[in-house]
């Protein structure tokens, strides 16, 4: 009968897994390129000037802007939304406490996937606009000026980002009701951060298009490497999008020492 390895003996093993994962989450960012081919391909759209991007962005911008100038009490609403409720520094300090809290829980591997995940989407996104160096709409009398280049939206792309990186970290711990307000949540920021760049003039809708595109590619890509750890060391592998990345966070909060 074989005897259940103790954890003195279980710990090398782990170490190998730990070094797995590290390296796993370098190649998932690295490699994400595979994930974000949509997004390649709505940039070469971009660069050729394709007719029909072009009217849609440009047809949205006007409308928009447009009609957010005849209502300035939207406007209002639309400024808080977008620099004070859905900026990326916002969603940033949300990854972070939630960051905090996974270091608590001592759920170490998932902490470090969070930073990880959040941290290389902050450097790809500014990366990708400087390379891209698309202008920004200029349209006349504008309501909201946005420094730097336009493709992706930053807001964009930290927003699907950061909600994927909250959804999966806190799902384990919601019943089924919080779950489904989780997803709302997640869905409306996601959604109406895009909607307020676009209605301020300050992104065209394939910037904001690009930044969801790449936002949910990275999350995917690092996602895939800790499943991998998970595999390695043995634990189940469970849905992500319906149970989170590590179920046992729905369990107590371990002792500290």
């Amino acid at each position: 009968m074989t005897r259940p390895m103790t954890r003195p003996a279980l710990l090398p093993a782990l170490r190998d897994a730990d070094l797995r994962l590290g390296e796993r989450l370098l190649a998932a960012v690295a490699a994400f390129g595979v994930a974000a081919v949509p997004a390649a391909l709505l940039l070469v759209l971009v660069e050729a000037n394709w007719p029909p991007l072009h009217r849609l962005d440009a047809g949205a911008a006007g409308r928009l802007h447009t009609l957010v100038r005849e209502h300035p009490g939207a406007l209002d609403v639309l400024r808080v939304l977008s620099d004070v409720v859905w900026d990326p520094l916002t969603m940033r300090l949300l990854a972070a406490a939630a960051v905090g809290v996974l270091l608590w829980r001592r759920a170490w591997r998932l902490a470090l996937w969070a930073a990880a995940t959040v941290t290389a989407s902050g450097l790809i996104g500014w990366g990708v606009k400087a390379a891209v160096a698309r202008a920004r709409p200029a349209l006349p009398d504008p309501v909201a000026h946005a420094p730097g280049f336009s493709f992706p939206s930053g807001h964009a792309m930290t927003a699907a980002t950061c909600c994927a990186v909250l959804l999966l970290v806190s799902l384990p711990v919601l019943g089924p009701r919080g779950r489904r307000a989780a997803w709302a949540a997640a869905l409306v920021s996601v959604l109406g951060v895009g909607f307020t760049r676009v209605a301020l003039g300050v992104h065209w809708v394939s910037d904001v298009l690009g930044g969801w595109l790449l936002g949910t590619a990275l999350v995917a890509a690092t996602a895939w490497a800790f499943r991998g750890w998970r595999r390695d060391t043995g634990r189940d592998v469970p849905a992500p999008l319906a149970e989170g990345l590590e179920p046992e966070l729905a369990g107590p909060a371990p002792e500290r020492d």
